[in-house]
This record gives C-alpha cells, sequence and structure tokens, in this order.
C-alpha cells in the first residue's frame, strides 16, 4: 500500500485533477484506491459523488475513531474499487497554521487505525488530496504520507509556488516523517507549442532535476468536460481524453513500481515496461 499526498502550494493548478486521474487510471487498472478529501473546497468529494455520510474528514481529524473513519468513508459511484473519505467545507476551522504535534498525527492515527479494522486492508493505493496552504490538514498529510507528488503549472508564479512546496516537504521529512520521499513534480495543463511553457518546464528541470516527470498532463477540454460530468477521464472517450488518461496510466505505473521495490531509485525516465503497461491500460 502507498499513500500518496498530491499538493501544490498555489490554487488553481489542477492538483485535484491529478488526483482524480490517478483515482481514474487505478479504477481501469483494478487498484483499490481510498481518496481522502482533505481540501475544505471538496472538489474532489463533488466529482467522484460517494453515498451520504454521517461523518465526513472533519469528524476524523477530530476523532480518528473506528466509528468515525466507519461513517466517513463511502464508496464512490465511479464503480467498486474507489472509496472516500469524504470532505468537508469545517475542515477549514482545523487548519491551525501552526499546529501542535498531536494534531499533526491525527490523520496518521487515523490511517493507522483504518488498518488495524481489517485483516488484509483492503486498499493499495491512498490519494491525499491536500488544500494549497501550509497548515494542519496540508502538513498533516505530509506526516501520514509516505510519497508527495507536486503539482505545478508552467507559468511563473506556479514554479514560485512548486519550490515552497519541495521545502515544505524536505522541512517535514525532516522534522516528523522520515519515511516521506518526493515521487516527483508533474507539469499540468501544458500546451506543446507554447514558447512560455516549454520555458518553464526547462525552468523546472533546472531547478529540480530528475524530479521533473518524463511525462506531462496536457491542457485538454476533456479534463474539464469529464469533471463537469462526474466522470473518470478514462470513460469520457474523446482523443482529448484518451491523450491525458495515458498521461495517467504513466504516473500510475510509476506509483506500482516504486511500491513494488522500495530499493528502487525514486527518479528515473519511463521504461519500456512501464510505457507498455500504461499503453495496454
Amino acid at each position: 500500500m502507498h499513500t500518496v499526498s498530491v499538493l501544490s502550494l498555489k490554487g488553481g493548478v489542477g492538483k485535484t485533477t491529478v488526483v482524480l486521474g490517478l483515482a481514474s487510471a487505478a479504477l481501469r487498472r483494478g487498484v483499490r484506491t481510498l481518496v481522502i478529501d482533505l481540501d475544505p473546497q471538496c472538489n474532489a468529494t463533488s466529482t467522484l459523488e460517494p453515498e451520504e455520510s454521517k461523518a465526513s474528514i472533519y469528524d476524523v481529524l477530530q476523532v480518528p475513531s473506528e466509528e468515525n473513519l466507519e461513517e466517513a468513508i463511502r464508496p464512490s459511484r465511479w464503480g467498486d474499487g474507489i472509496d472516500v473519505l469524504s470532505g468537508s467545507e469545517d475542515a477549514e476551522l482545523l487548519n491551525h497554521p501552526d499546529p501542535n504535534e498531536s494534531r499533526l498525527h491525527r490523520l496518521k492515527d487515523a490511517l493507522r487505525t483504518l488498518r488495524d479494522m481489517y485483516d488484509e486492508f483492503p486498499y493499495q493505493l491512498v490519494l491525499l488530496d491536500c488544500p494549497p496552504s501550509l497548515g494542519q490538514l496540508t502538513r498533516s498529510a505530509l506526516v501520514a504520507a509516505d510519497r508527495a507528488l507536486l503539482v505545478t503549472e508552467p507559468t511563473m508564479f506556479a514554479v514560485a509556488g512548486v519550490q515552497r512546496a519541495f521545502e515544505a516537504v524536505q522541512n517535514e521529512r525532516e522534522s516528523n516523517n522520515a519515511d516521506l520521499q518526493p515521487l516527483g513534480v508533474v507539469v499540468n495543463r501544458v500546451r506543446p507549442r507554447s514558447h512560455e511553457h516549454q520555458f518553464r518546464i526547462e525552468e523546472l528541470r533546472d531547478i529540480f532535476g530528475p524530479l521533473v516527470m518524463p511525462v506531462a498532463l496536457p491542457d485538454r477540454l476533456a479534463v474539464q468536460q469529464a469533471q463537469g460530468a462526474c466522470m473518470p477521464i478514462h470513460e469520457w472517450g474523446t482523443p482529448g481524453a484518451r491523450e491525458v488518461a495515458l498521461a495517467f496510466n504513466l504516473l500510475l505505473a510509476r506509483i506500482q513500481r516504486i511500491s513494488r521495490s522500495r530499493r528502487r531509485a525514486v527518479h528515473h525516465d519511463f521504461d519500456d515496461d512501464e510505457i507498455q503497461e500504461a499503453v495496454d491500460a
């Protein structure tokens, strides 16, 4: 099981889009996944449309008990294999700018409690959708995760935001979670013919080197269309959707490869097996 925090410290770069795209790829490959919506905007919850629940991430972070977890986690309407720990606007009330150690570890405690509830843990992947701010919600996700996926757009302000996010990952790794590693930087909404976009991608590679994922997510209207219809991108069926879906297949393949061999280097170009897996998915 891998727990991946998906974050950015700049809003509007498509962080939730990446969570939903990975969930869609996981659904297509039969990878049982839990999406935990930590963002008070609750966009992941709205798109995945889980069954109505009596509790939410707010209740779980207040008291990480079995009862609250059972009430807050529900199947999504995307199909068997994707469950949701529902978000809540009230979670903003818990987003303390300087949380104490107990508050920082509540999500980690909740995941430990969740694992203890099963003889065999049902999820192969846990995706944490973080808000675009560095308060308790994002920091608790970094404490609970073993990988951090940073999301950016190829724009000047977004590049600055991903630098801050990387520093946050490093700080949390040194202070509270020695197991945390950066999975990489994924560049979203790329227009290949844009000279500005290509310049910013090269800038990111100069800053982060091999941390920049060798696949970028193209800017396609199909993404907004699929989300508006609350459908997985893999089921939208247009040429643009198929292009984006292939990119998410590659990202999921990266996560699965790392999960199968922890001693393997985190950052490497996609090999032939990964590419073939993504195409076949």
